[in-house]
Order: structure tokens, then sequence, then C-alpha cells
């Protein structure tokens, strides 16, 4: 469809949290997946990163998670049901604010449930950095930035000059 412009840390709408997608919308989700396809393609083209993007980082504001590795899924209305209790520690980087990273604490291993394009019920098990990509992703969608996850006022840093 078309590549949309990815909002940036200080916008607003950043902050707000999203509304569940819901079944009567069903037939705009294959093209709000296309917008956020070709979105987070062009910002792998331009920055060498990226591997998933949440709706409301292009302006729409609904419970959508694309994350595209090995090949592309749609998380649509996803909710986290089981955190592990183990945390792992790690630079945190966003295509709201390339270039800047941010020490944040994530749950190791994490559970869960969401519905695919085709409205059917998904469940999965993401432990390691798939877990700390869908956790990441999930913040966006309740108007949570990494930069308020930070561990201290000391776990910023530009990815250009950070020694990590």
């Amino acid at each position: 469809m078309a590549v949309k412009e990815i909002f940036i840390l200080g916008n607003p709408k950043l902050y707000e949290v999203s509304e569940d997608f819901i079944r009567e919308e069903s037939e705009t989700i294959l093209d709000l997946a296309r917008d956020l396809h070709d979105t987070l393609m062009a910002f792998r083209k331009e920055h060498n990163a990226g591997r998933a993007i949440a709706a409301p980082q292009i302006g729409v504001m609904k419970r959508v998670i694309y994350m595209f590795i090995d090949k592309p899924v749609v998380f649509i209305n996803p909710v986290i049901c089981d955190k592990s209790d183990e945390m792992i520690e790690l630079w945190d980087e966003c295509m709201s604010f390339p270039g800047l990273l941010v020490k944040v604490k994530r749950h190791k291993s994490i559970r869960i449930k969401y519905k695919d394009e085709n409205w059917n019920d998904k469940e999965e098990f993401l432990s390691g950095d798939l877990s700390e990509l869908l956790q990441h992703e999930y913040d966006h969608l309740d108007g949570i930035l990494a930069v308020q996850r930070s561990i201290d006022e000391h776990s910023l840093a530009f990815k250009k000059q950070a020694a990590v």
C-alpha cells in the first residue's frame, strides 16, 4: 500500500492507549498490514534495523502489531497472559527514536494470545529477543515508550557513541 510516516519521540499520539481492532473492521486489516510492512521495510532499508512495528507508530490507534523476521506475523488485539519472573536487561531501540538506545528490563519469556489476519485465535510462547521485541511493541499499544522504562537516568545512549 504505502510507506507511512513513523511518529517520532515527542509526538503526543505515541502516549495514547490504542483501541481494540473489532471484527467489523476486519476487511481493513490487510491494508493496515501492508502499510505496516511497507513502512517497516523502508525503515530497514534506511537504518539497517527493525523487526516489528505497532500500528500507533503510524498513527493508527488500534491494537495491532506487525512483525517480520522469517515471515510476516500480524498480532491483532494481543494480550500478554504469562510473564516469566526472570528478567533480562538489554539496550532497546525504537523506530520512534532512531539512533537512541535505552537500557531496560524485560521478562525473559512471555505467552501471548492474539487474533491473526484471518481472525483465528493464536497463542505463542516467546523467549529471549522475541519476548523482548513483543513486550516493546505491546507497550506501544498502551502508550508506553522504552524511554519511560529506562532502568535509571544513566540508561540512555546514542547508538553512534555507545560502547554496548
